[in-house]
């Protein structure tokens, strides 16, 4: 990255440090049924970030991601999206504040052809947010040659392209992508992290939660490490260097 353009960069995120959080959990707490997952997670999104979620397998990530989404039992304490206090919202009313989730199991209707899946999502958010087709084969040729395939024919990696691919054709400009690059070739990732990129520069907000370290770190702006059901650390990426033993400590990496 230029250093204009990181300049340019660094100025947008002051800026939208002022505003509104685009995402903002306080004390969050979720179950599942009996069992209590969540254990009061305070985390910050400002406009325009990347931000990553970290943590061992169990630690309570998805399930931060299936809260705000209100995917999970029980919520309590504050979800608030773009300023509007989401926690007794039902999923579909949550989704029209413009939040697209990318789950882990991708969700590919196989009866449909790449296109159709393509096509298939309602708006959610500003039209004007809303990427054409021709945008998303720009930005995947992969799916552009396999626009016609069934979508459970396609690869792995081109699966999981269809499944970001389809939440930025619904307007929405706050991501929540679970472990995008788990189990794909390294070909497939780079493609991924150039995605990260492109729309960040687009001004898109984006949570990821990620095993994979090295795709993530180059990528996010800040950094959550949770354990246990709650943030354990919080650091951004100029912190990095010398955070690297406590997540060696926490995470092994």
């Amino acid at each position: 990255m230029s250093t204009i353009v990181a300049e340019r960069r660094a100025e947008q995120l002051r800026e939208a440090s002022t505003r509104e959080p685009a995402l903002e959990l306080l004390g969050a707490q979720a179950w599942y049924g009996e069992s209590h997952i969540l254990h009061g997670v305070d985390l910050t999104v400002h406009r325009g970030e990347v931000v990553t979620l970290l943590g061992r397998n169990g630690a309570g990530r998805t399930t931060t991601l299936r809260a705000i989404m209100g995917l999970t039992g029980r919520r309590t304490g504050s979800i608030r999206i773009g300023g509007h206090e989401t926690v007794g919202m039902s999923t579909h009313k949550i989704a029209h504040y413009g939040v697209g989730y990318c789950p882990e199991e991708r969700g590919i209707f196989s009866s449909l052809s790449c296109e159709e899946n393509l096509l298939l999502p309602p708006l959610v958010g500003n039209a004007k947010d809303a990427m054409s087709i021709d945008e998303i084969y720009s930005m995947f040729p992969n799916l552009k040659e396999r626009r016609s395939s069934q979508g459970t024919r396609l690869s792995g990696g081109e699966q999981q392209m269809l499944a970001v691919a389809r939440i930025l054709r619904t307007g929405a400009n706050l991501l929540l992508l679970d472990e995008i690059s788990e189990g794909l070739a390294p070909v497939i990732v780079q493609t991924l992290a150039r995605m990260i990129l492109m729309l960040k520069a687009r001004g898109y907000t984006i949570v990821m939660v990620e095993q994979n370290f090295r795709f993530a770190a180059p990528l996010a702006d800040r950094f959550y490490v949770m354990e246990h059901g709650k943030i354990v650390e919080h650091f951004n990426s100029g912190e990095l260097d010398t955070k690297m033993p406590v997540l060696h400590e926490l995470l092994g990496v």
